[in-house]
């Protein structure tokens, strides 16, 4: 088993480890523009666009598909990416909701999930937000993250842009989870 990649879920919310044959059920959420946005990379709804983005959810080797189990639709994808054996951490990120999720509480029982999981295997999470990204930015806060400050960082056959970056402590978020 792939430790970035397991299947998790809790009585809302199922993550599946993200496959090739996900492509058009997750390009049909990912086609609408307003989806990105506040996203750094705003034209990610273009076919093509969207494509060097699931090639790259795909090579990270921790992609999910979330999939809301009442209804057993697409809401979105996340990832676990870039994972630092040395340093013990990994990044969290490249997640996407469709509209008809946004304000669904699914964003936060999905990073809930994915923290309680990662944190048997690292003592750090790192998370890249969109400079300009408010709603994730924001968040990031509720979810206790502490802001490291901007950086400029290239996703996968894109472009620079400029992002937060924030961190989540193993030791604060036991506390805070306790």
């Amino acid at each position: 088993m792939n430790f970035l990649q397991p299947t998790l879920e809790n009585e809302k919310v199922i993550l599946h480890p993200l496959q090739e044959s996900d492509f058009e059920r997750l390009y049909e959420v990912a086609s609408d523009p307003l989806v990105w946005e506040m996203h750094p990379n705003k034209n990610r709804y273009e076919r093509e666009v969207f494509r060097n983005f699931f090639e790259g959810a795909m090579s990270s080797g921790g992609a999910f598909l979330i999939i809301e189990k009442e209804s057993g639709e697409v809401a979105g994808s996340t990832r676990f990416y870039s994972w630092d054996q040395d340093e013990g951490s990994i990044f969290i990120g490249y997640t996407f909701y469709g509209r008809k999720f946004w304000g669904s509480k699914l964003n936060p029982q999905v990073k809930k999930m994915m923290l309680d999981y990662i944190f048997d295997y690292v003592d750090l999470v790192k998370f890249h937000v969109g400079a300009e990204n408010w709603r994730s930015r924001k968040a990031m806060e509720r979810l206790g993250a502490e802001n490291k400050g901007e950086i400029v960082i290239a996703y996968h056959g894109e472009p620079d842009r400029n992002n937060i970056e924030y961190w989540i402590r193993k030791e604060d978020w036991k506390k805070r989870e306790a």
